[in-house]
């Protein structure tokens, strides 16, 4: 049996540690509909290959996508990945990595263009993830996609 920890961090979002063949069910359960990889195969010997996950959450009626984010680096083209990914499917969402943080962080930066940065670190934190060291870059984010769009001349 999987012992993958869902973590929900909003109404429609959740994140996971590395998942097994059997949580994809347990998934489907919750009501989620789609299911994102934010780990790089090969990463680990013992993971799950994104092929056995994607055939597993099609089995459990999911749909699966990978967005892979390798350890340690979030750049913004992973953003802009994770952000046509959401915007492409439908939710609820989880997403996963080796122990959901990646995912939470990602799901950080897609969510402060709408999420106001302290809604996104309390929902985080509740969810056992602390994530004020990306307080600077979340206020960034929140405030350029306030912005109105500029008018055409």
């Amino acid at each position: 049996m999987g012992n993958a920890k869902f973590r929900r961090l909003t109404e429609d979002f959740w994140v996971a540690s590395q998942l097994a063949e059997e949580d994809f069910d347990r998934i489907a359960a919750l009501g989620i509909r789609t299911v994102v990889n934010n780990r790089p195969d090969g990463e680990a010997p013992d993971q799950l290959p994104s092929a056995v996950a994607e055939a597993a959450a099609r089995r459990a009626g999911l749909v699966y996508v990978s967005v892979p984010v390798p350890s340690g680096s979030l750049f913004p083209d992973q953003v802009a990945a994770m952000t046509e990914a959401l915007a492409r499917t439908r939710g609820p969402w989880l997403a996963y990595c080796r122990s959901g943080t990646r995912s939470c962080r990602l799901w950080a930066f897609v969510a402060a263009r709408k999420r106001d940065p302290v809604e996104i670190l309390e929902a985080a934190a509740r969810a056992g993830y602390d994530l004020r060291d990306l307080w600077p870059t979340l206020e960034t984010i929140h405030a350029l996609g306030r912005e109105p769009e500029a008018a055409e001349a």
